[in-house]
């Protein structure tokens, strides 16, 4: 029997398998040119990557005290998911040693998802054109019919059950931590990603500095996998 066969890992998508942020913010600055503004502070808006494509537009104008109605909003956020759907993978890429580790991990038996708050076919895009899709057995964001991270039932859909002795959420910020600990499974944090609170206030069961640490993760969490 293989060493992980019947756990199933579910995997947030921006700023814990793939560095989005530069992509994300690249459409940034094309939808708020709209509004006349300029480009935006990248470390700031990196941080509220994790929180959708509204709060990044918002939070934009914010920072040169502009303001826009509803209405606007909801123009600009059409805009963007189009801009960035017409070029998702410009400048994205897997962090350092994903695609390594997640074939080390399907090869011990594992059985690999994605839980992502990103919208479900933008999510199964950007994979495809990363050719990353292959690593996983489904792909469950927003927009595909389930209610979305911090509820449980997020992970529930993407890993295709509810057995939670054999569920590990490893994500970057506090909704897959809530997410998590609503499902009742253990969570592993990425330090190096997205959440605009610190890792450490997030209280996950681990917190890794490289994705590279996560079989080792696993294995202190009772699990033994391949080396």
């Amino acid at each position: 029997m293989k060493e992980l066969s019947g756990l199933s890992l579910c995997f947030d998508l921006d700023g814990t398998i793939v560095d989005t942020a530069p992509d994300l913010v690249r459409v940034l600055n094309l939808v708020i040119a709209e509004e006349g503004l300029p480009e935006t502070n990248y470390v700031a808006a990196r941080g509220h990557v994790g929180f959708g494509a509204k709060r990044l537009i918002l939070e934009a104008c914010a920072r040169e005290g502009h303001t826009i109605s509803e209405t606007r909003l909801e123009e600009l956020w059409h805009l963007f998911l189009k801009l960035y759907e017409d070029d998702i993978a410009q400048l994205s890429s897997p962090f350092p040693g994903v695609p390594e580790t997640l074939r080390q991990l399907k090869s011990a038996g594992a059985s690999l998802t994605v839980c992502t708050n990103k919208p479900g076919f933008l999510a199964r895009n950007l994979l495809a054109a990363l050719s990353m899709t292959g690593y996983f057995e489904k792909i469950v964001g927003s927009r595909d019919g389930v209610p979305t991270k911090p509820s449980a039932e997020h992970i529930f859909a993407a890993v295709g059950h509810r057995d939670k002795r054999k569920i590990i959420m490893i994500g970057d910020s506090a909704p897959d931590v809530m997410a998590a600990r609503a499902a009742g499974v253990p969570s592993i944090l990425m330090r190096y990603g997205y959440a605009g609170t610190p890792a450490d206030r997030l209280r996950a069961d681990i917190i890794l500095r490289r994705f590279r640490e996560l079989p080792e993760a696993l294995f202190s969490l009772g699990m033994r996998v391949k080396h």
